[in-house]
């Protein structure tokens, strides 16, 4: 049986056309048993150059492509903007109802949010299984990407991970589906941490967020989730995770091995 995939992404930078590219190409490598269903942008054309690049690759590819502004949205009816730590405004309620409409046409077992820069209502997340990517293992740390590297940092940590989980209406949280660990203190990061290590203890986030040690933990993080997706994808599609009632998992997480160096 062939797994429908419904695409979500704001596709604002290279790591959205990273995970796009990756899990197209291991459909038609054949080996993922799957199809993009949908294709689902936040931003019509014209609104950011490599939005539209992305947007035109998947037409390319044979894509159902549907956009809906989240910005024209919200300025239509004059509402205000999301605010970290604050509820939603009423707005985004309508806004999520629209593209639940939207994608009505266009069925999916399993949505990927790759880089989709929209928290979901709860409604949304009712009516979807949806797999987030937070940049971390499942024992944490919470929070955006430069927050778990800056965390990483400080805690002197000696590995992290990335790991796919079901969306649910409270941030970077859900039902864990997969993970995958890499090391911290190998060979290639442990001079880096030498070099910060006199002055970590007093670095403000900034600081943190300026050293080569941030920036290498960054890219490796980013090696990993495309071959974590495709890899968790595979997983949906022959039964070794389960969707019970369409929603939910069934069964332990998966941990997956790291990919191998480049």
């Amino acid at each position: 049986m062939t797994l429908r995939i419904g695409w979500l992404t704001t596709g604002r930078g290279e790591g959205s056309r990273r995970l796009y590219r990756a899990t197209r190409d291991a459909i038609g490598a054949g080996e993922l048993a799957a199809e993009m269903a949908v294709f689902f942008c936040n931003r019509d054309p014209g609104e950011a150059a490599a939005t539209d690049e992305l947007l035109e690759e998947a037409r390319a590819d044979g894509v159902p492509v549907v956009t809906r502004s989240s910005v024209a949205f919200r300025r239509a009816r004059s509402g205000e903007r999301s605010r970290p730590g604050e509820p939603l405004p009423s707005w985004r309620a309508d806004y999520d109802l629209a593209v639940a409409e939207a994608l009505a046409a266009y069925p999916f077992e399993i949505g990927v949010l790759a880089g989709y820069m929209l928290i979901l209502t709860g409604g949304f997340v009712g009516r979807h299984a949806l797999l987030n990517f937070p940049p971390a293992l499942p024992t944490g740390p919470a929070g955006t990407w430069r927050e778990v590297i800056c965390e990483l940092i400080r805690t002197r940590a000696t590995e992290s991970g990335v790991m796919m989980h079901l969306a649910i209406a409270e941030v970077d949280a859900g039902p864990v589906a997969s993970f995958c660990r890499y090391p911290l203190r190998d060979a290639e990061l442990l001079p880096l941490w030498r070099e910060l290590e006199p002055a970590l203890d007093g670095a403000t986030d900034r600081e943190l967020e300026a050293s080569p040690l941030f920036a290498a933990i960054r890219r490796r993080g980013l090696r990993h989730e495309a071959p974590l997706l495709v890899a968790t994808l595979a997983a949906v599609a022959d039964g070794r995770l389960r969707l019970a009632g369409g929603r939910r998992l069934e069964g332990a997480p998966l941990e997956l091995p790291a990919p191998p160096p480049p």
